[in-house]
């Protein structure tokens, strides 16, 4: 899995933007079956001259449509929409369904993992009592778990579970929706005459997570993945850790918390 990763999530046109993502180097795309753009990343694979075994390709269920038949169901949808034969991971997207149709959902992916028809299986905006619950029953524990993450909404006790059992941290929100205008961050910014959202997505990868920022300006597509020429500093990266407002501090859904 590449370590930086391109988001479509509000992208219903979002071939251009891919193929713009891949000219500058992105491999590994984040997509959704509630993004409703599964189609337009597959177009923009085949038009991309792109071998699909170079790509890294992500998707993912929302809780309406979890349960086993209708998961088996789904990851069959969403071949079809990408035109793909398999895909890379496929992700629970939240944990909504409640316990019992999250582990049938889980076991499903497991099932169509085993079938071929997707590489790796994980969840999103798992915190650690669903996490637990996959654990408890058994199973093998996802490979990645997609959560909010930034100097804002740092979820220490979730990435510290995941890292004591091997479950990669998928940082969505990196750049914080483009509220970036924290003193700290434009210290740190103009410390090092790059942008903030340059710096952000160094924090990210610096701490081991796996950012996913997300643009359809080309300029900013660009600037997103121009960050492996420069390295922050313990200091300033002590700077922004020290920016944690915890769940408080989140951007998005985040729905960690959920029964």
């Amino acid at each position: 899995m590449p370590l930086l990763g391109f988001g479509v999530y509000q992208n219903y046109n979002a071939k251009p933007s891919v193929l713009e993502a891949f000219q500058v180097g992105y491999r590994h795309i984040d997509s959704a079956q509630a993004y409703k753009n599964e189609g337009a990343v597959g177009e923009a694979v085949r038009d991309s001259g792109i071998s699909r075994e170079e790509l890294f390709i992500t998707t993912k269920c929302a809780s309406k449509t979890h349960g086993y038949d209708s998961t088996l169901k789904g990851v069959e949808e969403s071949l079809a929409r990408f035109g793909f034969d398999y895909i890379d991971l496929f992700l629970i997207h939240d944990p909504f369904s409640g316990a019992e149709r999250r582990l049938d959902t889980y076991r499903a992916l497991l099932d169509a993992q085993r079938a071929g028809k997707i590489r790796t299986v994980g969840v999103s905006n798992y915190g650690i009592k669903h996490l637990d619950e996959i654990k408890t029953a058994g199973l093998p524990m996802p490979a990645v778990n997609q959560i909010e993450v930034h100097p804002l909404c740092q979820q220490h006790p979730i990435v510290e579970y995941c890292r004591a059992h091997a479950i990669v941290v998928q940082a969505y929100c990196p750049i914080i929706r483009g509220q970036m205008g924290h003193s700290a961050i434009q210290a740190v910014a103009n410390k090092y005459g790059r942008d903030p959202a340059q710096i952000l997505i160094r924090w990210s990868l610096q701490n081991g997570f796996v950012p996913l920022p997300k643009s359809s300006t080309p300029s900013r597509i660009r600037s997103n993945a121009a960050v492996y020429d420069f390295e922050l500093g313990r200091e300033d990266m002590e700077d922004l850790d020290a920016l944690d407002f915890g769940k408080a501090g989140a951007v998005s859904w985040n729905p960690v918390d959920a029964a």
